[in-house]
């Protein structure tokens, strides 16, 4: 290198180390520093033959001192740099190192203290105007990084160009970089504690590149205007326990595709035409859409995400994300996220050992390490971990006005032997299977979520029986406000994949989901993990023929929609999709015009709005007072039940014939007399169905029977379910 030439304020040491970019505070040298009572300015830029100062004192030349750096006395106030290139190139630009920091000290002292819920206000990416000069700032957390640069196309992706300054013990390094703007590429290049150099993308990048690269983009998030400003100021209501909630869940990048040479999914304002209309006109009350957090690889479904602040570029940059939510508000429709705290991918440019410690992720291999999915699990006991994801589910909520959390995988969370044998785990402080620091994790988002966004919802997919999962905090619970209903899925589902004449012996598969019906604020869900890896179709789940398939599968779904508990149905499912699931094409739409299948989509539709309208189906969903047991038969593999709602609303009956065989003048009881009109009948001509039925309404004028005070004589079609609504109110005798 070569050697230092001309007297200069700084120690030659230093100089190398800050060449080689291995100096963890280039700000003690870089910039204006006042020395002797002049003030000199030592610049780092690579690749330029001269380099001036244009200030108060005129033009200054800069000389070389070593390598890439330029040192000279200068006068006080601002000023700019002007580089030539060896071809005799001149440009001019702001020199990063003349601007103060942005962060203040109570940004630092919440972020140390892990309790700064807008975390994404303070970190990232943010084109802003600072002293004056538009650019950018950027922040990062790296507490056991020896430095960190800003590096992207804009500096040739050179680490020495624009190393950040460490604000103190607080962990965080930032840096304003003028003259940046929207849409330009960026990574941190950062020097572990491990000596290790690692390019790394945002943690709180706003956008991304396109999969497979990697780098984090630029976005400015501020200055959407929300046209939904009816739906956020009543959707408390519409998400409320007793209100009906029917969801429809989504991957975006297979519900359709652009039939065109690409190929190519829907784009987010594509999706906020076609998917709500199609959604609100099937008449569910939300989308659920799997997981859009920016991820790498198509074949997780979004379920092992990288940046986590970042809507996936595949379908639209983050505003048009945003319109699909307001789309869908407009139209009436609630939008949640299916969100993944559970999974934490081990790609390089990610979260893992992200300043050559294990920052995020427990060291441990026995805490931290997923053996079913190759995948780092998050140190939920870490304060700021534990703020980082709890911001992170504050950022969906507030800055997308999504209306609701989906949590994956709640249960590998909460246990510390989740899939693992003796001696794969380390047990808590009393030596037992629960994970302390994930379940206060989990209790303190649904405190902050709750506490903070008015009128959201959080779902937790949890598939044991862990107590209290949608229990208040304050009550000993973990706080979400639902939680799917895995036994009553898998349950329910292998009593109908069963022959028809072994369903008498499996009578409790059905009955049994009533015992701890009311247990949870429960969603009955037919997900997208049943219709995948090998399990096939719902439709193909169905024994005997095909006409049979269809009648099973109809079934079915008026079986569900009539049980206590909010809905969920996984896309294609509503038109009984022949095909198992594949996220690499589109939904089997041509199959959908077909007579038997457009029945079965028909029925959805139907279900969906007598559910809605009908306050005996949901308003009680989550309460024991809703639902009763008129007769269950195992023998003729018959079941009903009554539904009821608040005072004053009408009583529901639904009835299940699970066999081919039709039972006609099927006595059954009632609670009212009069006139009670059949609502859905699953074996009617426009669903696909055979026809036969009740013919619109059935008189309870018969005397009492199964303890209710009258009763009716009904026709059960063959493999069929039959709801009958009450006309009247009248007493039995």
């Amino acid at each position: 290198m070569d050697p230092i030439s001309r007297p200069h304020p700084h120690d030659d040491d230093a100089l190398i180390l800050l060449q080689a970019g291995r100096h963890g505070d280039p700000f003690s040298i870089l910039g204006p520093h006042r020395h002797d009572e002049e003030i000199w300015l030592t610049a780092l830029v690579p690749g330029v033959a001269q380099l001036r100062a244009l200030g108060s004192a005129g033009v200054v030349e800069l000389t070389r001192v070593h390598g890439d750096l330029f040192t000279g006395r200068i006068g006080a106030g601002p000023y700019r740099l002007q580089a030539r290139t060896g071809g005799g190139v001149e440009y001019e630009f702001e020199d990063p190192y003349r601007f103060g920091p942005v962060l203040g000290d109570m940004d630092l002292h919440l972020i140390n203290e892990g309790t700064h819920r807008q975390l994404w206000h303070a970190l990232g990416a943010h084109v802003m105007t600072h002293e004056g000069v538009d650019g950018v700032h950027f922040a990062v957390w790296a507490p056991n990084a020896q430095r960190v640069s800003v590096i992207g196309q804009f500096n040739a992706w050179d680490g020495r160009c624009h190393p950040m300054r460490r604000r103190g013990g607080s962990g965080v390094w930032e840096i304003f970089l003028p003259g940046l703007h929207e849409g330009q590429l960026y990574k941190y290049e950062i020097l572990g504690a491990d000596g290790a150099v690692m390019p790394k993308a945002d943690p709180l990048g706003f956008g991304s590149q396109h999969p497979p690269e990697k780098a984090s983009v630029i976005r400015d998030i501020s200055g959407y205007g929300w046209d939904d400003h009816g739906w956020m100021a009543s959707r408390a209501g519409q998400q409320d326990r007793s209100a009906p909630i029917s969801i429809y869940e989504v991957h975006p990048g297979s519900w359709r595709r652009r039939h065109d040479e690409h190929g190519r999914p829907l784009s987010y304002r594509e999706m906020a035409v076609e998917l709500v209309d199609y959604v609100k006109e099937m008449g569910f009350t939300h989308l659920e859409l799997m997981p859009i957090s920016e991820f790498p690889f198509d074949g997780s479904w979004g379920y092992q995400p990288v940046g986590l602040f970042a809507p996936t570029i595949r379908f639209g940059p983050p505003h048009e994300f945003r319109d699909l939510v307001d789309a869908a508000h407009q139209a009436g429709l609630g939008v949640l996220l299916d969100w993944v705290p559970g999974h934490f991918p081990t790609d390089a440019h990610g979260l893992v050992r992200f300043d050559g410690t294990a920052l995020y992720e427990y060291e441990d291999p026995r805490e931290g390490f997923h053996q079913d999915w190759n995948t780092l699990i998050y140190n939920y006991g870490r304060t700021e971990v534990q703020n980082f994801l709890i911001a992170n589910a504050l950022y969906w909520l507030e800055e997308y006005h999504l209306d609701g959390l989906r949590v994956d995988a709640v249960a590998s969370m909460l246990y510390r032997d989740y899939s693992r044998q003796q001696g794969e785990w380390v047990p808590n402080r009393d030596g037992g299977r629960e994970n302390y620091e994930a379940i206060a994790f989990l209790q303190n988002m649904n405190i902050a979520t709750y506490g903070e966004v008015q009128g959201i919802m959080t779902v937790a997919e949890e598939s044991t029986s862990y107590p209290r999962v949608s229990a208040p905090v304050d009550a000993g619970g973990l706080g979400f406000g639902f939680k799917w209903n895995m036994g009553w899925m898998n349950d329910t589902l292998r009593y109908i994949q069963c022959d028809p004449v072994h369903r008498q012996y499996h009578h409790d598969l059905i009955a049994f989901g009533l015992s701890y019906a009311f247990a949870e604020n429960f969603i009955l869900p037919i997900s997208h993990d049943e219709v995948v890896h090998g399990k096939g179709s719902m439709l193909r789940k169905m024994p005997g023929d095909e006409w049979q398939q269809f009648a099973n599968l109809r079934a079915y779904y008026a079986f569900m929609w009539g049980h206590p508990g909010k809905k969920l149905l996984f896309m294609g499912c509503e038109f009984g999709q022949p095909e198992e699931w594949n996220h690499n094409g589109e939904l089997n739409w041509l199959a959908a015009q077909q007579p038997m299948h457009r029945g079965v989509q028909t029925l959805v539709r139907d279900l969906n709005r007598l559910y809605r309208d009908t306050p005996a189906l949901h308003v009680k969903d989550c309460d024991p007072e809703g639902f009763q047991w008129i007769a269950t038969d195992p023998v003729q593999s018959t079941f009903a039940w009554i539904r009821r709602g608040g005072e004053g609303d009408a009583p529901v009956i639904v009835l299940c014939n699970f066999t081919p065989v039709p039972r006609e003048a099927f006595r059954v009881g009632a609670p009212v007399a009069g006139a009670w009109h059949e609502a859905i009948n699953t074996d009617a001509a426009i669903y696909g169905g055979s026809g036969m039925g009740n013919l619109g309404q059935v008189q309870a004028d018969g005397p009492p029977c199964d303890g209710q005070p009258v009763s009716m004589s009904v026709t059960l079609p063959p493999l069929s379910v039959v709801i009958l609504t009450a006309v009247s109110q009248v007493s039995g005798g």
